[in-house]
């Protein structure tokens, strides 16, 4: 397989080496570092993983700042960082690369590689870092991951994926998962994603995050890659049937809640993707209507709120507000004042030394209902 230029940008269990990589220990200790600090702290778990909403890794947008962002709209919401190569975690800048805070748990670390060696090194650094899982990209089409070998590449080299898997879940504790398309170009979809489970499952993998749709490698763009192969939700829901002990949580064309509550129906999670990104208040709503009833709802004004001490430390440490805000823009989306709120956000929060005092002003312009 190619190498991994180290340089390449994030744009696109049972004890050590006997773990299932999708499963825990029943009671798992372990010594990790804070993706913020790098301060040592010790973690200790008996509860599996709930994968039953995430919000989708997307490139150039599901940064650290819009991971915490995310969870003041859900405390339940599985976050994923932005798609890393191997190569990157492991050579490169760190804290800028993959440094999160606390308050983002559970997360989840992409990484994109194909080396074994260099994903099982990656992993343990991710581990070490304080993350909850990390997962494999199989599923991106773009042409930098292509020139990588890895992506969406992957679904035609599943013993290499496999490989991966067994070598990362021999380092780590945490969860090892994979994110893959049904096939990829003119191949069988449903060959090609029975075969791809039954030799990764074997490795050890147990969860499977499936975008329901085939990665064209040639002709399309990613963006037409994200809406033109037709949806296949039924080819994902044999699998599901057919692996019954495994875990499988579909992406692709989900768009609202009530969505979400028909595909918990056959499967275990779903994610989603631009929907949750470019309207965020539908994620207020997530913890109350996809997990518990007696969670409140978390209205876009409680959002804000809840994220400006936040953005105050991020300001004193010297990071721009549109870094932060630019998160927000379709908070308020189809409700009144949105285009307020966009415009103040958008033409003051690029200005040198913008502060609180924008977002004040933006949340001022759009809502009369924030809490005292």
């Amino acid at each position: 397989m190619a190498r991994i230029d180290a340089g390449f940008p994030a744009d696109c269990g049972w004890g050590m080496g006997t773990s299932p990589a999708g499963g825990l220990k029943p009671l798992s200790t372990g010594v990790h570092r804070s993706g913020s600090t790098g301060r040592v702290r010790v973690v200790t778990s008996h509860v599996s993983p709930d994968y039953r909403f995430s919000v989708a890794p997307m490139m150039d947008w599901t940064d650290r700042h819009c991971r915490v962002f995310h969870r003041k709209l859900s405390r339940k919401a599985r976050l994923w960082s932005e798609m890393v190569t191997a190569d990157a975690v492991i050579h490169g800048d760190r804290a800028r690369l993959i440094g999160f805070s606390d308050v983002e748990h559970p997360v989840v670390l992409q990484l994109g590689g194909n080396e074994p060696d260099k994903m099982a090194e990656a992993a343990r650094i991710a581990e070490a870092m304080g993350y909850d899982e990390v997962n494999i990209n199989c599923g991106c089409p773009s042409d930098r991951v292509q020139s990588g070998a890895f992506g969406a590449c992957l679904m035609r080299e599943p013993a290499t994926v496999a490989a991966c898997v067994r070598a990362m879940a021999g380092a780590v504790s945490i969860p090892v998962t994979v994110k893959c398309r049904v096939a990829v170009d003119d191949d069988p979809p449903r060959e090609t994603l029975f075969g791809f489970v039954e030799a990764v499952a074997a490795a050890g993998c147990t969860v499977f995050t499936v975008h329901a749709r085939k990665a064209w490698l040639s002709g399309l763009s990613p963006k037409q890659n994200r809406e033109i192969p037709p949806l296949d939700y039924d080819l994902v829901a044999e699998v599901k049937a057919a692996y019954p002990a495994l875990k499988f949580v579909l992406n692709g064309g989900i768009t609202g809640l009530d969505q979400c509550m028909a595909h918990l129906q056959v499967f275990d999670g779903v994610m989603l993707g631009r929907a949750a990104y470019q309207t965020p208040s539908l994620l207020g709503a997530v913890d109350h209507t996809l997990f518990d009833p007696a969670l409140p709802v978390i209205t876009p004004a409680e959002a804000v709120l809840a994220y400006r001490p936040y953005v105050a430390d991020q300001l004193a440490s010297g990071l721009r507000l549109a870094s932060m805000t630019r998160h927000m823009l379709g908070l308020f989306r189809d409700r009144p004042g949105a285009r307020r709120w966009r415009r103040i956000l958008s033409e003051e929060g690029h200005r040198p030394g913008a502060g609180l005092d924008v977002l004040d002003a933006a949340l001022e312009a759009v809502v009369t209902d924030v809490p005292a």
